[in-house]
């Protein structure tokens, strides 16, 4: 599993990218067919805008792409929020995985019903 960490109007330090593969990385142990993350790191350089620090992450898992986003008012906050949520997504995404492959529950979308 891969981990890149890029930037838009912000330099990447060491101590960010290494912030960034700790937080990922706790998502990607849970789940062990995430095939990789891409973290995009962005600074809005306007004063007037309170949320001006933006990570947004795209994991891929066979096949599919989960992407979150999250904005807060420093860089550690933003990527906190965005690996929380992503933890959520990859949960849910494993979950349903598990009921399809268990026979489980089926969709009301996908059952017939007689008339």
């Amino acid at each position: 599993m891969h981990i890149h960490v890029n930037g838009r109007n912000i330099e990447i330090t060491d101590a960010i990218k290494a912030y960034v593969k700790e937080k990922a990385g706790k998502v990607a142990a849970h789940y062990e067919q995430i095939d990789a993350i891409d973290a995009v790191l962005s600074v809005i350089k306007n004063p007037s805008v309170n949320d001006s620090h933006i990570a947004e992450i795209n994991c891929k898992i066979g096949g599919e792409t989960i992407r979150v986003e999250e904005r807060a008012e420093n860089m550690y906050a933003s990527i906190d929020l965005v690996c929380d949520k992503l933890e959520r997504q990859v949960r849910k995404f494993k979950e349903k995985g598990l009921l399809k492959s268990k026979g489980g529950v089926e969709s009301i979308r996908t059952t017939e019903v007689e008339v």
